[in-house]
């Protein structure tokens, strides 16, 4: 079988020559495609291949086509929304994540963002400290219970809530010493921090809005390492007028950010382009997962991780 490595966004060396031996050692063949430009490139480079890991790279109904000998994809991490599941289960391609091998590095991203925005980005003037602050997570995956353990060196109360959960299956989540919500509108409440974790699903598009963020403090914090599709983008720039003390710290640039920059330069950071998991443990893990769960689908038709 052969296996295409397609990163426009590359991994680290290390992950790539670790993902390499995997695939060689069971068999198979390995190609790259790394630092592209055009979707041209890489619909050239699946027309022969059985197999793809990808990270943030886009796999369509068009890709689909091109790639006629293609029987899995696997991406690289955990969320999922850059491949169209309907063209690839029309295809009879099989379609996996890597849940959990980024979660460590998201979640110190987050608390890298916290501290960074409660010292005011680290411009001289007075700032705070979060020992005693509420933090909120919107969801309760695995990045999220990483945030959870952190926030208790931290000495963080910690709420959670999750439409996918149950009450008490979250109070059953004892270590990670979070507080169950009932409801996102009291996780909301809750919280001086919130930290948004949801998955890009139909119904949470737009899931965070006006009346939810006005459920916060004055002076509360709003961290997305997630999906800016979760957010209602003119809603929240309506609570950052309206609140001088509002800030929020993102991983996925919004549409409106030179917006957000040029109204709340001292308020507002997003990072250039998602950073999550770009570390190079994480680059490990996530690649050597997806190569891995390739081995093991061709080898015995292992499709744990299938996800459409």
């Amino acid at each position: 079988m052969k296996v295409l490595l397609a990163t426009s966004k590359p991994f680290a060396v290390q992950a790539v020559q670790k993902i390499q031996k995997i695939i060689e050692s069971a068999g198979h063949t390995f190609t790259k495609l790394e630092n592209y430009t055009d979707k041209a490139q890489l619909l050239e480079a699946v027309k022969d291949v059985d197999a793809v890991i990808i990270r943030s790279d886009l796999i369509d109904q068009e890709v689909m086509e091109a790639a006629t000998s293609l029987k899995i994809v696997v991406r690289a991490g955990a969320g999922y929304d850059n491949v169209d599941l309907e063209a690839a289960t029309a295809h009879n391609v099989c379609v996996m994540n890597t849940p959990g091998q980024n979660a460590n590095a998201v979640a110190e991203l987050v608390f890298g963002m916290i501290i960074y925005m409660q010292r005011n980005q680290f411009d001289g003037s007075v700032g705070r400290e979060i020992k005693n602050r509420r933090l909120g997570l919107y969801a309760f995956g695995n990045v999220a219970k990483m945030v959870a353990k952190i926030a208790r060196g931290f000495d963080m109360s910690v709420c959670a809530y999750s439409p996918t959960l149950t009450h008490d299956d979250l109070r059953k989540e004892g270590e990670y010493g979070v507080i169950a919500a009932y409801s996102n509108i009291e996780l909301f409440q809750s919280s001086d921090i919130m930290s948004l974790h949801m998955p890009l699903l139909d119904d949470t598009r737009d899931c965070v809005n006006y009346e939810l963020l006005s459920y916060m403090p004055e002076d509360g914090v709003l961290i997305n390492t997630a999906r800016k599709e979760l957010l209602v983008e003119e809603d929240l720039i309506r609570i950052m007028e309206e609140r001088p003390q509002f800030q929020y710290a993102t991983d996925v640039k919004p549409d409106r950010h030179e917006e957000f920059l040029a109204r709340f330069p001292k308020r507002y950071f997003t990072t250039p382009k998602k950073s999550g998991a770009q570390t190079t443990d994480a680059n490990i893990n996530s690649g050597l997962a997806a190569a891995k769960q390739i081995v093991a689908f061709f080898n015995n038709g292992d499709e744990c991780y299938r996800v459409n």
